[in-house]
């Protein structure tokens, strides 16, 4: 029996507009590889689709797009052109994605001075499977239900319903799906169109495709490295086909993780976007702010993770299966870092100029989050935020490294939980500084319990945290574990969980020193972004997901940190890394990619399965544009 395996993504062409996305190769074909699709809400719709003019396919010569939602394939038709050397007859196919669906526009024209008469035919194979299946790679061809009706078809499955049309072309029923035909006459001289159009509805969709403008200003890039400006431009582009909303709420927007797996909602994510994007407005915050709270968590429940005050990880349309031993619920809690990056972000974007009454109706909100650090996050007591799944079922790593593997011992063996992560203890120290700014400035008690809570937490760490063992520190000096483990051991590899300490208030300048040279030591800074782990650990892997690959996101939380506690050649350092990746990856940020070094590469090693476009791999540009200026 053949092992299951993942999509690969790094060589398709993607358009896309949450939650509506179109996969296929390069000339618009689709069904050659395991990603192909159309897809709208999770759900594939078509799995193949074929086309041909006067009986054969089309020469590929380029694909062009300035948007995430448009692209143009512009290809040969040679069995239809004379013999002499330049082409003569062409076909461009215009593709667009929207919330509600995507269209094919084809265009035929021809130089010569004779009409042409040609037929055109597509063929769709119709289908209704999971993006969740697809992404396991267990994707066999889905039944579904098809009605013929005049110019149109429509079929359904997993509740979402498809409905094709065409003005131009034929639509009729063949094995596994329809065909697309026509007879067209291409005059002298000129050109014929005709084309087709899909829409999808889900009827149990959790999230919906947002059809306002975009929540954020327009940077000045005026100044900036070529590189950068290119990088700034794509990413504000991808982000903008990934915004979504919750239903009843359509004003109100956040950024999808990315794409084809993450079309919704996940706590941590949204909230680094957002976070990240401050630097353009204070709307996409709020909004993200807002969304979250009215699902914030009020009861104690294992089987979701729920607790009260805690801030969600992920909404999905329905229970996500990823194997025999883990199952997500719909409505899922199992994170350890959102609730405390909730806090932070509502105090970033006061500090930024979120209005007051904006603020003032979230304190309650903020009252239970702070409520949650406290009660349940540090369930132990210890002063310390930590996690563990108690439901047998959901993820095991619940940090923003959540993969089972993550949190490792430098000899590769893995820790055991309960885990508190260095990072998260920043996080929830911010947090409640932050948290006490605002009561005091909005007049609420508590303010004086916080910052007492945060410099107890802040003792606690120092006392626990750092590995001083010459032996294992060498010649870079003392540095946090990434984590303690069940017996409050400090677990001794060095990764990139560091850089989200800076500029927290939580090290001194001393410790963040120490730290920004771990960062920039050749173990960690791949010449190509930051590794998530250390060369010199022995689980070590350049294309280990968490354990040696470089993600964008987390390697911009780090030049951030390094520009704020004044460390800014490394943090140039970092961010000239990045933008060599952008440059090679055409300027749309992957979600990750291999932590080979520079030295040995003039373009970074693809993660095949990485995420394109994802939200805060396309905010780290403005991480950048800020730390450069």
């Amino acid at each position: 029996m053949t092992t299951p395996l993942q999509p690969l993504l790094h060589n398709e062409l993607v358009v896309l507009r949450a939650p509506t996305q179109v996969w296929s190769a390069d000339d618009g074909s689709i069904g050659a590889a395991a990603i192909h699709g159309i897809a709208h809400s999770d759900v594939r719709v078509v799995r193949g689709l074929r086309m041909t003019v006067g009986g054969q396919a089309a020469e590929h010569l380029v694909t062009s797009g300035s948007t995430a939602d448009h692209v143009t394939i512009e290809s040969l038709l040679r069995h239809l052109d004379d013999p002499t050397p330049d082409p003569g007859v062409r076909l461009r196919v215009d593709r667009r994605v929207d919330v509600d669906g995507c269209s094919d526009t084809l265009t035929l024209s021809t130089r010569h001075p004779e009409a042409i008469v040609t037929t055109v035919a597509i063929e769709l194979d119709l289908d209704a499977t999971l993006i969740d299946h697809m992404k396991q790679g267990i994707a066999p061809a889905a039944a579904v239900t098809l009605e013929l009706n005049g110019d149109a078809a429509q079929w359904s499955g997993e509740h979402v319903t498809a409905r094709l049309t065409s003005e131009s072309l034929r639509i009729s029923e063949r094995p596994g799906g329809l065909l697309l035909s026509a007879e067209v006459v291409v005059p002298a001289r000129g050109s014929v169109t005709v084309g087709w159009r899909l829409d999808a509805h889900d009827a149990i969709g959790a999230v919906r495709g947002a059809r306002g403008p975009v929540p954020w200003s327009a940077p000045d890039t005026s100044s900036a490295d070529p590189r950068l400006a290119r990088w700034v431009d794509r990413a504000l582009t991808d982000l903008d086909a990934l915004r979504l909303t919750v239903n009843g709420h359509p004003d109100q927007q956040f950024l999808a993780a990315g794409a084809p797996w993450f079309f919704t909602l996940f706590g941590r994510d949204s909230l680094w976007a957002a976070r990240m994007m401050l630097p353009l407005g204070t709307r996409l915050a709020g909004d993200t702010l807002r969304v979250l709270a009215r699902l914030q968590g009020t009861q104690q429940v294992d089987a979701t993770a729920e607790e009260p005050g805690k801030i969600m990880h992920e909404l999905r349309r329905q229970s996500l299966v990823i194997d025999d031993d883990v199952t997500l619920p719909p409505l899922y809690y199992g994170t350890v870092d959102a609730t405390a990056l909730w806090i932070c972000l509502l105090h970033d974007a006061w500090r930024a100029g979120l209005a007051d009454d904006e603020v003032r109706e979230l304190l309650p909100a903020l009252q239970a989050a702070l409520g949650w650090m406290r009660d349940h996050g540090d369930a132990d007591g210890d002063g310390l935020l930590e996690y563990i799944d108690r439901s047998g079922h959901g993820l095991a790593n619940q940090g923003w490294k959540d993969s089972g593997d993550s949190v490792q011992w430098r000899d590769g063996s893995l820790a055991d939980g309960p885990i508190a992560l260095c990072e998260v203890q920043a996080y929830a120290f911010e947090a409640a500084n932050g948290a006490a700014d605002l009561l005091d400035a909005f007049g609420v008690e508590g303010a004086a319990e916080w910052r007492a809570w945060a410099s107890a937490l802040r003792e606690r760490f120092h006392a626990a945290f750092w590995i001083t063992d010459p032996e294992r520190c060498g010649e870079l000096g003392p540095y946090p574990a990434i984590a303690l483990d069940a017996h409050k051991r400090p677990v001794d590899t060095v990764t990139s969980n560091l850089g989200h300490l800076l500029g927290t208030g939580l090290l001194d300048a001393e410790q963040s020193a120490l730290v920004a040279a771990r960062l920039a030591s050749p173990q960690l800074d791949s010449g190509f972004g930051l590794r998530t782990m250390s060369t010199d650990a022995a689980g070590y892997w350049p294309l280990s997901y968490h354990g040696g690959a470089v993600w964008s996101h987390d390697t911009a939380i780090a030049i951030a940190g390094l520009v704020r506690t004044g460390h800014r050649d490394a943090a140039a350092s970092l961010a000239e890394g990045l933008l060599r990746v952008a440059e090679s990856a055409g300027f749309r940020m992957p979600e990750l990619h291999s932590g080979d070094p520079a030295s040995s590469s003039a373009r970074p090693v693809p993660y095949p399965a990485s995420c394109r476009p994802q939200a805060w791999s396309a905010t780290a540009a403005i991480v950048v544009l800020e730390a450069l200026r």
